[in-house]
């Protein structure tokens, strides 16, 4: 049942998608917020499919976390592609961090480079790095939230910090632009997976931590950003393990005995 649900909902999804990267070409013509709009549309398509197709939801928490207005950085555990496609719907009209040749995808890149994201060289460290200061600098000048994550790519459920490092990016940005860091852990990973055809049924969970205030030590900054993100991560995998058996069993939590 998993896998028949999983093909009827890759075929409608990228039936879906490419009838609307070509049927609206024209909105790239008018100013920004109609492609918002779009995106906007397009999301909630997607996930009328994950939720009538596939059986798949999600639960978010610590939304109090979250300030009311202005801009703010919310550092993201990645495990797939489906935390991508529910940002607007977390935080409103976020831009991302993400990598300069996504923007060369035909049409999809076009999109994306309208909705005003920060993309980066990621061949080019030196770049890279004012690249994300200055967009950061012009973000907080729009008020907009801003969402990096720290790994710099999916992670699998399996793989560990010291399998997949942080990077400092998001240090520099921090540092430069005086925003407060919102770590987002969250358990995505279980249901979608990194690369995997197989979409499971079941609840994501999507939990904003408590801030991590402007002014502190990069070192104590990046410390405090990998160990909450990677123990709330890992806690929130074996939740999910324990209410839908069928995942994949997440590393155990005595991973992070080892780390105390």
């Amino acid at each position: 049942m998993i896998l028949l649900r999983s093909i009827l909902f890759n075929l409608f999804f990228y039936s879906i998608t490419s009838v609307i990267c070509l049927g609206f070409i024209p909105f790239l013509l008018f100013p920004r917020k109609y492609v918002l709009w779009l995106t906007r549309s397009w999301l909630r398509i997607v996930f009328f499919l994950e939720k009538s197709i596939l059986g798949l939801t999600y639960e978010v928490r610590g939304k109090e976390y979250l300030p009311p207005s202005g801009s703010y950085i919310v550092a993201a555990k990645h495990q797939s592609a489906y935390e991508t496609m529910k940002l607007h719907a977390l935080l409103g009209d976020p831009t991302i961090v993400l990598k300069k040749e996504l923007l060369k995808i035909p049409l999809f890149g076009t999109f994306l480079n309208k909705l005003d994201v920060i993309a980066i060289d990621r061949t080019n460290k030196e770049q890279s790095i004012n690249s994300i200061i200055t967009g950061a600098q012009r973000m907080q000048d729009l008020n907009r939230p801003i969402v990096i994550f720290p790994q710099g790519t999916r992670v699998d459920v399996q793989a560990t910090a010291k399998d997949m490092s942080y990077k400092g990016g998001i240090i520099k940005m921090y540092a430069n632009t005086n925003m407060s860091i919102i770590p987002l852990a969250l358990n995505s990973g279980l249901f979608w997976g990194r690369n995997s055809f197989i979409k499971k049924p079941g609840k994501v969970v999507f939990e904003f931590l408590s801030p991590i205030e402007p002014g502190l030590p990069d070192k104590k900054v990046m410390r405090a950003i990998e160990d909450r993100l990677e123990e709330k991560s890992l806690r929130l995998m074996h939740e999910a393990k324990s209410n839908y058996p069928y995942l994949e069993a997440p590393p155990s939590l005595k991973m992070l005995e080892n780390q105390t």
